[in-house]
């Protein structure tokens, strides 16, 4: 293995070319903000300083209030999906297994669109968070009950009944835009969530996403060694001591968790937890203790990188990052399921 492909500094790397993304993306936008009026704001928001001198208003309104929780949300996002992502493939020791071919992404969707039209959303802040985890976690669960035997996933009936209730829960969230076409407002609103993006993301994004983010990836860094166990085999995993039962119920939560408060803030974005993963287990190897947390910097580089280069290429089109995401995304899996045609038992 070469110097910088070993883990430690592969996560390293990863984490300043983050840091410099994040950074371009903060100052990328249409309206032109300077190096100095930047770090002027800054200054001032962070206390640093008392004085705005040269700075126009909506100069601190699009840096602060704009563009930064925008990048934020997106590099939440990104992580939490990503994460997710590596979780389920070496707990169900599938590369196929992700979050949206699991059918969990289109499950939260269809709680949050749930939420909207019965106008819940509007209620309280938490309504859609609340419904796109229900949502995440029946779908999860329903699916892991119909691949389960007698403590034993098969992978193939467990992809197939992943593609088969996220065709189910995606048929169900196009039904419930059908009925609320009626409703302009929350027709567009529904259609909105369902696509993926970024747009319009605030600070209260920020702080909903924030927690299930931090918590999640903590608690899934606990279970490296209980995953890599997995990764033998659940006789082998019982063997050494582990308790693969509620391992896996843990893991399913948590995992439910992270998926249905991200679609509750970003709507639908999928693919993000089946390449980014798959591309860094190749480079990194098997072992969760490094595959975790650079899955998580990783997905957050993918997502804040993607959103970049669409603002900047397509300002005007207005591409939904779902859209782009899955564009990109579905033939990846693609080339994975004829890959892996001869190994898959059904």
């Amino acid at each position: 293995m070469i110097f910088w492909a070993k883990p430690i500094y592969t996560i390293f790397w990863m984490l300043l070319i983050l840091s410099v993304l994040m950074v371009i993306a903060i100052f990328q936008g249409p309206s032109s903000i300077t190096l100095d009026n930047a770090l002027t704001i800054l200054s001032n928001t962070w206390g640093w300083s008392n004085t705005l001198e040269g700075v126009r208003p909506w100069m601190q309104n699009v840096l602060i209030d704009v563009r930064m929780p925008r990048v934020l949300v997106g590099a939440l996002a990104g992580a939490c999906l990503a994460i997710s992502g590596a979780v389920m493939q070496g707990m169900f020791r599938n590369p196929l297994a992700s979050p949206s071919v699991l059918g969990v992404s289109s499950g939260a969707s269809l709680g949050a669109v749930l939420a909207l039209y019965l106008g819940l959303a509007a209620v309280s802040v938490w309504a859609l968070p609340l419904f796109a985890f229900i949502g995440a976690g029946l779908t999860l669960f329903l699916v892991y009950r119909i691949a389960s035997q007698r403590g034993q996933t098969a992978t193939g009936t467990l992809l197939l009944s992943g593609v088969a209730i996220g065709a189910l829960t995606t048929a169900l969230s196009s039904l419930i835009l059908a009925l609320s076409l009626n409703n302009w407002e929350v027709g567009r609103m529904i259609i909105y969530w369902t696509m993926g993006g970024l747009d319009g993301r605030t600070w209260d994004h920020v702080w909903l996403l924030l927690p299930f983010a931090s918590l999640g990836i903590g608690m899934l860094l606990f279970f490296s060694r209980s995953l890599d166990a997995l990764l033998l085999g659940e006789v082998h995993a019982a063997s050494i001591g582990v308790d693969v039962l509620n391992t896996r119920r843990w893991l399913l939560v948590i995992t439910a968790f992270m998926v249905g408060a991200t679609v509750s803030v970003c709507g639908s974005i999928g693919f993000i937890g089946l390449v980014v993963p798959h591309i860094l287990r190749l480079i990194m190897g098997p072992h969760h203790r490094y595959l975790l947390p650079a899955s998580a910097i990783g997905g957050a580089i993918t997502l804040v990188g993607a959103d970049l280069l669409l603002r900047t290429f397509t300002p005007e089109k207005a591409i939904p990052l779902g859209v782009a995401t899955a564009t990109l995304g579905a033939p990846f899996f693609l080339f994975l399921l004829i890959k892996k045609r001869w190994s898959i038992q059904i």
